[in-house]
């Protein structure tokens, strides 16, 4: 069976699905690996390296020729529209904004399967896409801020006096959440944080930060979940005197396949210093601050406000190593024999799989 990989046409997109190391493993499977020339340039994957690893480098996209075609982001509808019958993808799908592509891939029988989706369980931990990218933002978040701010962010003792460290506060204690507080901890920042999940608390400590227990209620388990607006509004009420006192908010509060919930306000914003920092981890789903617009910077008073857009994508060697791995790992489930015939009886395949025989599988809005 024949695996492709695209270059990615989606706008400002650097990742790639697929680089030479995973190729040697999908190739020992007894798979062939068809790669658009090009497609990985951004990651520093040159089309030599793919050809080492046992890759066949086409100059055409390999889309319409393909079995199983993995990319990052969700193919175009052009390309939707030239996949073989019954053929199987594997990308970030975004089902509830890709309406249109998924009624092409109903109408083709394709098998679609997408990492928003993958179920948050252990077998399925080495797939987890959702969580090795928001590794990778969360460290380029706590940059973007540091590169913006006009202070330092660690102490310094210098004949001329002492300049005190910066204050940054991590709204949201997840996988991004987390990497933003080493990262900030590490370029020496002092670091508050906040999460509504109790459970929290001590891998923030563990980081060197202090964790806002707020007088909420907690929630127990792993992953956060949607709350009440009335709750939401008491949050706000308790944060707010927090986000005054920082230089920089990095705020990373998401929940997949819904708006982002809002944590922070205009009037926090105000009362923040001049020349404070807000980096919105979560402005694609809404933002964490309501005004933040994805892909821009805008002043509200005199702090600059940051709506993060694919993060991840500005550190494409990483974040296409990693997502690469959670590619394999996932193709890995689905292998038998040499050929990728996927049980949708396993709950971390029939939990991920959007479009199947002619079907679409998931609910949208």
């Amino acid at each position: 069976m024949k695996v492709g990989t695209p270059a990615e046409s989606r706008p400002a997109e650097r990742r790639v699905a697929c680089v030479p190391e995973t190729v040697s493993s999908l190739v020992d499977a007894g798979l062939t690996v068809h790669v658009q020339e090009g497609a990985g340039r951004h990651a520093h994957a040159p089309d030599a390296a793919y050809r080492a690893a046992g890759a066949t480098v086409t100059p055409e996209d390999p889309t319409a020729e393909s079995d199983v075609v993995v990319s990052v982001q969700p193919l175009t509808i052009d390309q939707a529209s030239t996949l073989k019958p019954g053929a199987i993808t594997i990308s970030f799908l975004q089902p509830a904004n890709e309406r249109e592509l998924l009624e092409v891939y109903r109408d083709r029988r394709v098998t679609s399967f997408s990492f928003d989706l993958l179920p948050r369980v252990t077998r399925a931990q080495s797939a987890d896409a959702l969580s090795s990218q928001a590794l990778v933002a969360g460290y380029r978040a706590v940059l973007v801020a540091a590169e913006r701010l006009p202070r330092f962010l660690p102490m310094f003792t210098t004949a001329a006096g002492t300049v005190p460290p910066a204050k940054v506060l991590v709204l949201g204690a997840g996988v991004a959440g987390l990497q933003a507080i080493a990262t900030a901890r590490r370029l020496g920042a002092v670091v508050e944080a906040y999460d509504v999940r109790a459970a929290a608390g001590e891998e923030v400590r563990s980081l060197g930060a202090k964790f806002l227990a707020l007088d909420l209620e907690t929630q127990s388990g792993v992953y956060a979940s949607v709350q009440s607006e009335e709750f939401l509004e008491r949050q706000r009420e308790l944060i707010g005197e927090h986000v005054a006192q920082s230089d920089v908010v990095i705020t990373t509060a998401a929940i997949p396949g819904r708006k982002a919930p809002v944590l922070v306000t205009t009037d926090m914003l105000k009362a923040m210093a001049p020349g404070s920092v807000v980096v919105d981890l979560a402005a694609e789903s809404g933002g964490n601050y309501a005004g933040s617009v994805a892909g821009e910077e805008i002043w509200v008073g005199e702090v600059l406000v940051h709506g993060a857009l694919n993060l991840p994508s500005s550190m494409p060697v990483h974040a296409s190593r990693l997502y690469s791995r959670n590619v394999l790992n996932l193709l890995k489930l689905m292998i038998v024999d040499g050929a990728v015939t996927p049980d949708l009886s396993d709950e971390v395949l029939d939990g991920c799989c959007v479009t199947h025989d002619g079907q679409i599988r998931k609910e949208l809005p």
